[in-house]
């Protein structure tokens, strides 16, 4: 009975033994796996905490060049978009009368009557419209073009009521354009009424720089609500957060391989930046900059330059 059990208990005697081996071969396959990373410090520098309102561009002061008599436009010198002085010719005008008796100059050379009238720019500004061309009828007292004092150009700024002690008159800000230009601009003053929708008040935003921007531009205006000087501040990619954005940690190096999770309080957070209220890291550690999404608590990794 012995004799039979031999080759089994062989056979097991392999079984283990070849599993043994292969165990040990694939942990000596695997080696420890180090994350690539790039590093960073935290520093002490000023943080702000910023609003961002739109804006939309308007002239409010805007002349209308008027007709001062019945007739057709002989002549029409500006058009939109062109800068005017003050006084310059716009409109050359003939009166119908001298329109009727223009048609006796052909068969008496000697009877000659002009009667053209001219209208002048009653301001400086930009045309913004033409009603009128040459040969046009013109009527007295009806528009032939519309021109925007330069001088009275502002952004009109819809500011929710809970927001308005940030914007108080003389308030400074800035003005940012489409295109990503930069300026400097003042609250000036400041409507009476409310707008019983969106509950949200009216403000006028003078800046510093036209540089004959048009109507109806769409701007962000940039408030700072709080800054705060000499705090921690990190890359905000730097900060890692849960799904409820609740609970804040970065990674930490304690050597040159291995990385800890260390949870911190942020305060103000900007588009690039996160200020670091607790704990307090020395200025020589290094935070983790890329690479630490999905990392344990305890990580290994290896620095990359």
């Amino acid at each position: 009975m012995k004799i039979k059990f031999l080759p089994i208990i062989a056979i097991l005697g392999l079984a283990f033994s070849g599993c043994k081996n292969s165990a040990e071969t694939k942990d000596a396959a695997d080696p420890e796996v180090k994350t690539p990373v790039t590093v960073t410090t935290i520093n002490l520098s000023s943080i702000s905490e910023n609003i961002n309102l739109s804006a939309t561009s308007a002239y409010l002061k805007k002349n209308q060049v008027k007709s001062n008599i019945t007739g057709y436009i002989e002549q029409c010198l500006v058009h939109v978009g062109e800068y005017v002085q003050a006084g310059k010719p716009l409109f050359y005008i003939r009166t119908k009368e001298a329109e009727a008796l223009s048609k006796f100059h052909a068969s008496d050379t000697s009877f000659h009557v002009k009667g053209l009238i001219e209208i002048k720019a009653p301001e400086s500004g930009i045309v913004t419209e033409v009603n009128k061309y040459s040969n046009d009828y013109a009527a007295d007292g009806e528009a032939l073009a519309t021109i925007a004092q330069q001088n009275s150009f502002v952004f009109l700024l819809n500011v929710p009521f809970e927001l308005k002690k940030y914007t108080t008159v003389g308030t400074y800000c800035t003005v940012m354009l489409p295109d990503s230009t930069q300026l400097n601009g003042t609250v000036l003053s400041q409507l009476s009424t409310m707008d019983a929708v969106s509950q949200t008040q009216l403000y006028e935003v003078r800046v510093a720089s036209i540089q004959n921007l048009p109507e109806n531009l769409v701007a962000n205006v940039i408030f700072v609500k709080n800054t705060k000087h000499n705090t921690q501040v990190v890359d905000k990619s730097c900060v890692l957060s849960d799904e409820i954005m609740e609970n804040f940690w970065v990674m930490k190096l304690i050597n040159d391989s291995t990385a800890v999770k260390v949870p911190v309080k942020k305060g103000i957070s900007t588009l690039l930046k996160i200020e670091v209220i607790s704990p307090v890291f020395d200025p020589a550690d290094r935070i983790i900059y890329t690479g630490q999404y999905g990392l344990p608590d305890t990580a290994f990794v290896k620095i990359s330059k």
